[in-house]
């Protein structure tokens, strides 16, 4: 038997794990939350507009997860603003609006309607 303490969710458990040798059906039971430390509390700076590297040939737009294109939102040339959508990216079933993370204008755009991405691939770039 071995003992663990387990954090899920911020809310610490103390867990007993028995080593089963059989074949038998096991009963899972949930385990009884066990007081945790409260977290320290953490200073925030104060918000301002967001900050958005910009690497030579304008600032590129990544996927952030892998998925399809279901529909592209803008066209080379477009002026954006913050927080527009270029993109739709679908994902596990759910659509994810890719937005522009800085104001400018649509120098490229990378992928088509239908195309497969990877994460951390440039989907657009705003110049």
């Amino acid at each position: 038997m071995k003992r663990y303490n387990i954090t899920v969710n911020g809310l610490a458990y103390d867990v007993t794990v028995e080593e089963n040798n059989s074949n038998a059906p096991v009963q899972a039971a949930m385990p009884a939350p066990v007081s945790a430390p409260a977290p320290a509390p953490v200073a925030s700076a104060p918000v301002s507009a967001p900050v958005t590297p910009v690497v030579s040939g304008g600032t590129p737009v990544k996927a952030p997860m892998p998925g399809t294109i279901n529909a592209v939102k803008t066209s080379v040339g477009a002026e954006v603003k913050y927080g527009d959508v270029l993109l739709i990216l679908e994902a596990m079933k759910m659509e994810t609006d890719i937005v522009a993370p800085a104001g400018g204008k649509i120098a490229s755009i990378s992928v088509n309607k239908g195309d497969s991405v990877v994460t951390d691939q440039i989907l657009v770039t705003i110049a």
